[in-house]
């Protein structure tokens, strides 16, 4: 089966034709760059630029794939959680596609997306598989005992992972998206510098915010020029506090649930201290498991991966079916 994907749910325009089993044939993403003047996402504005991308990614894709519209089996795209603006730009155009050429279509949600992910770059792998998802907008731990089978362990209790990445990126004067700029500058930085907070709260749930705000009290503490002379060792320790934050979480429910396979997916995935610490540690006790980097962020071809098993199991959705911008794993 192949399948013509979308992905529209922030501030990525991307299409992808992905085949079975899970072959990639074309990956088109494309970051809009309208926002870093802003430090952070304008809803509006993005709307406005999914508009104007889609069509000529698609075209991009399917080039790229090396098939023509009609050879499309089926249309998927994502119907939330994300920007409502945005992921309508996505549904409206994927149901008029699949009207166009006379095909089913299906929505997917975008966390399933992630997790889907990862069977892009292991495709022999099965479940059961605990996932850390974790990115911009979100920072879940989710055991997948089974394909379509979601247990949330936990999740963050205010900011997402990523989410702290950016603001605190911006208070160190840093361009956005903050995530690389932070990664990129920690890698000359000490980790051991200061040590920032790492939240306590019950179960596998997450808190961010405290890190945050004790980084803006330190640099409110501290003169401008110091934080200049520091700022590599600042995003060191900043980051590092993050890290363990995530692993010792993921830690705790890989030895309560004996978990064989832990996957690591979404934006933050991406982080290579994450990567350098979560392999050396609970590579002692298990598999660990991340995306190629061009599946770690947000894609269309994640998104025909969930849609490819899902068609195959005889799933549809309904011409009704909209946008849902608190789609939650079920």
């Amino acid at each position: 089966m192949r399948v013509l994907a979308f992905e529209t749910s922030c501030d990525e325009t991307s299409a992808s034709v992905v085949e079975s089993p899970f072959r990639v044939l074309s990956n088109v993403t494309k970051t809009q760059e309208e926002h870093r003047e802003f430090g952070g996402v304008v809803p509006e504005v993005a709307s406005r630029a999914h508009m104007r991308l889609i069509w000529p990614i698609t075209e991009r894709a399917l080039e790229k794939a090396g098939v023509e519209l009609g050879s499309i089996d089926g249309i998927a795209f994502t119907y939330g959680p994300g920007l409502i603006g945005a992921l309508l730009v996505g549904i409206v155009f994927g149901k008029t596609v699949a009207q166009v050429i006379g095909r089913d279509f299906i929505g997917i949600n975008h966390l399933e997306g992630h997790l889907f992910s990862l069977f892009l770059s292991h495709p022999h792998l099965e479940p059961p598989v605990l996932y850390l998802l974790v990115s911009g907008g979100h920072t879940e731990l989710v055991w997948m005992p089974e394909f379509f089978r979601y247990e949330v362990l936990g999740h963050t209790l205010d900011d997402a992972a990523g989410e702290a990445f950016d603001k605190v990126a911006k208070m160190l004067g840093l361009s956005y998206p903050g995530g690389p700029e932070i990664d990129r500058l920690a890698k000359t930085g000490d980790p051991d510098f200061h040590r920032f907070p790492r939240a306590r709260v019950g179960g596998f749930d997450f808190s961010f915010s405290g890190v945050k705000t004790s980084v803006l009290y330190y640099l409110r503490d501290n003169d401008a020029d110091f934080a200049r002379r520091h700022l590599a060792d600042i995003a060191a320790s900043f980051q590092e506090a993050v890290v363990d934050m995530l692993l010792s979480k993921t830690l705790k429910a890989a030895k309560k649930l004996h978990a064989e396979k832990v996957a690591v997916v979404g934006g933050v995935s991406l982080n290579s201290r994450l990567r350098e610490k979560f392999k050396e540690t609970l590579g002692k006790i298990t598999r660990v498991y991340f995306p190629e980097p061009q599946y770690c962020g947000d894609n269309a071809a994640m998104i025909g991966a969930a849609a490819l098993m899902r068609f195959e199991r005889g799933e549809r959705s309904p011409l009704t079916l909209s946008a849902d911008p608190d789609l939650r794993l079920l």
